[in-house]
């Protein structure tokens, strides 16, 4: 079995543009939270969002490709681009099928969806636009990375709702430990802060209703009433040990657990008892061949619900034991929101940089302790340490569960 390090980070979110500027609020506790300014919330219950409010797609795209890229394809480009110009190679050396795109999106083209049936409604099908299909399809993120840098390896969308991202790296990561290629582009992208969205998440009781930004997407505190929409992009270039080590490539972390498992329980809760969410941190420290005791950090997939929250504590516990209450356990939501499919590849890169850089980032603005939510937030800022092991955990709707376990690279 081989080894997979990752070597090149891109990332576009409300809390910046790209990795240096994401991670630089991801430490210092800036919450990228705001009031909504898309579309008019004068008759909205929800009136903030984390909207990617700097992203200008003109200093990326011409006007001609943006008639055929919707948002969410255009976060993972520019995130792609970042990444790899990061990576420091466009991997020329290796035989292009064995570089793989695994990108995923839990929603899709949905500014595409919306913008297209207000055309068909007003103004009749022949108005609709050529591209809108394309668009709108959930691979078209990894069908675009691929087409732009000639990779003819491994190629899809994995779609598992908030556990997309963290599943696409995953999946990345066995397809390179296993042999069958030897790089991989991957990550995820959502743009569903818009209208449509908002209100369909809005009515099944899962947004925060607070106008304050930054007590909005507060996880884990008793006040909490949930999660706040965000968007944005997150891609990781993820490379074999040697062949990366070969070259000289600056390796940021090394990935070395991936658990999946399902609830098998309910549309939209997690299971109460958190067996399912449990068991994926625990097969991803087996395959890691690590103690659970030998895990520091978690960051959580922490969403700001009532269940998320309480029962992810619960499956921490449950993987855990005792030892639950020596880990330090944050969620990074609390700053960029909840980017959907594309939140465990955002979170992947904060504990990529939080083992290299020896800094844990916090839960920001907790204020009110809750009983049923009692371990270590990293609650009163970013924290130094010297953790070996972060794990990232990743809950979707559907039951759908996936942690991602990552080494310090010592070489």
């Amino acid at each position: 079995m081989r080894r997979v390090v990752i070597t090149g980070m891109g990332a576009v979110s409300a809390s910046g543009l790209n990795v240096g500027e994401f991670w630089d609020n991801m430490k210092n506790g800036r919450c990228g939270i705001s009031p909504i300014e898309g579309f008019d919330v004068t008759d909205c219950e929800v009136k903030v969002a984390a909207e990617a409010k700097n992203y200008d797609p003109l200093q990326y795209f011409d006007k001609r490709e943006l008639r055929r890229t919707d948002r969410f394809t255009q976060f993972a480009l520019v995130a792609a681009d970042e990444a790899m110009k990061d990576c420091g190679t466009d991997f020329s050396d290796l035989d292009p099928y064995r570089v793989g795109v695994i990108v995923g999106s839990g929603i899709g083209g949905f500014h595409s969806i919306e913008t297209e049936y207000r055309k068909f409604m007003e103004k009749g099908g022949s108005r609709v636009s050529v591209f809108f299909v394309p668009m709108m399809i959930i691979n078209m993120a990894a069908g675009s990375i691929s087409m732009k840098y000639h990779f003819k390896g491994t190629n899809y969308a994995p779609v598992s709702a908030c556990s997309t991202s963290a599943h696409a790296i995953g999946e990345a990561f066995h397809a390179i430990k296993n042999g069958y290629i030897d790089a991989c582009v991957t990550g995820g992208s959502e743009a569903a802060v818009i209208e449509f969205a908002i209100a369909g998440f809005n009515n099944m009781k899962a947004l925060s209703h607070s106008a304050d930004p930054q007590h909005a997407s507060i996880p884990f505190d008793k006040n909490r009433d949930g999660f706040v929409m965000g968007e944005g992009g997150a891609i990781l270039v993820l490379e074999e040990y040697e062949h990366a080590k070969a070259r000289g490539a600056n390796i940021y972390a090394e990935i070395t657990g991936y658990g999946a498992t399902g609830d098998a329980y309910h549309m939209t809760s997690p299971d109460p008892e958190g067996e399912g969410a449990a068991r994926a941190m625990q097969i991803a420290c087996e395959e890691a061949g690590i103690r659970p005791e030998e895990v520091d950090y978690i960051n959580a997939h922490g969403t700001s619900t009532g269940l998320n929250d309480k029962y992810e504590t619960k499956a921490i516990k449950k993987a855990f034991g005792e030892h639950a209450y020596k880990l330090a356990v944050s969620s990074t939501k609390s700053m960029t929101g909840h980017l959907l499919g594309a939140a465990g590849a955002i979170e992947a890169i904060a504990c990529a940089k939080a083992l290299q850089e020896g800094i844990l980032p916090p839960t920001a603005g907790y204020t009110t302790p809750d009983e049923e939510c009692d371990l270590d937030y990293v609650t009163e800022g970013a924290r130094k340490t010297d953790a070996k092991y972060a794990l990232s955990n990743s809950l979707g709707f559907g039951g759908h569960n996936a942690s991602l376990l990552f080494k310090k690279y010592e070489g």
